[in-house]
């Protein structure tokens, strides 16, 4: 019984520590590019969220926005904000965005709920700044973004096209009301 008590307590720790680790990844999806010379400063700023992939934390969210400003030279602050239209309620989290590697690299991580840590990646830009495509993790996370409560159908269609050479699957898309 020594024995196994000596080789069950840390096999526990072992399985629940890397249960943690894997709810903390940062990566990015298979064949996904984070935007190179990444301008942190003209994404800076209110972007209101035009569709995303449904989960749990944006669940019956309309009026979405994200508010992004510089922390440091490194991380930003993250301000989400929406409407829970079941609720007739408004949500809001703050949190904190730190680049991977680089500021000139859209490859960030972000946390509402330190320690843990999650992918957020800028795959596709325009040179303004005004629409952004992001993905998580992995393909279970996707937001498309835009500087105004709309976007035009020529960006919608750069984005979902690219989406879906990743491997999104983009018909489960929500589309964001903003009223």
């Amino acid at each position: 019984m020594k024995n196994f008590k000596k080789l069950a307590i840390p096999l526990t720790v072992g399985i629940i520590a890397a249960l943690f680790l894997s709810s903390c990844s940062v990566g990015i999806p298979e064949g996904a590019k984070a935007v190179q010379n990444f301008q942190a400063d003209k994404y800076l700023g209110k972007w209101y969220e035009i569709a995303r992939f449904d989960y749990r934390f944006e669940k019956n969210l309309d009026n979405v926005t994200a508010e992004y400003t510089r922390k440091d030279e490194n991380s930003l602050n993250v301000k989400n904000r929406g409407h829970n239209y079941k609720k007739d309620k408004w949500s809001e989290s703050n949190g904190e965005a730190r680049f991977v590697n680089s500021p000139t690299e859209g490859r960030l991580k972000v946390s509402f709920f330190k320690p843990i840590w999650a992918g957020y990646n800028v795959i596709d830009v325009d040179d303004d700044y005004k629409y952004a495509l992001v993905a998580g993790n992995n393909l279970d996370y996707l937001w498309i973004m835009s500087r105004e409560t709309t976007i035009p159908d020529s960006y919608k269609q750069r984005f979902l096209e690219k989406a879906k050479a990743l491997g999104f699957k983009t018909e489960n898309l929500i589309w964001v009301k903003h009223n």
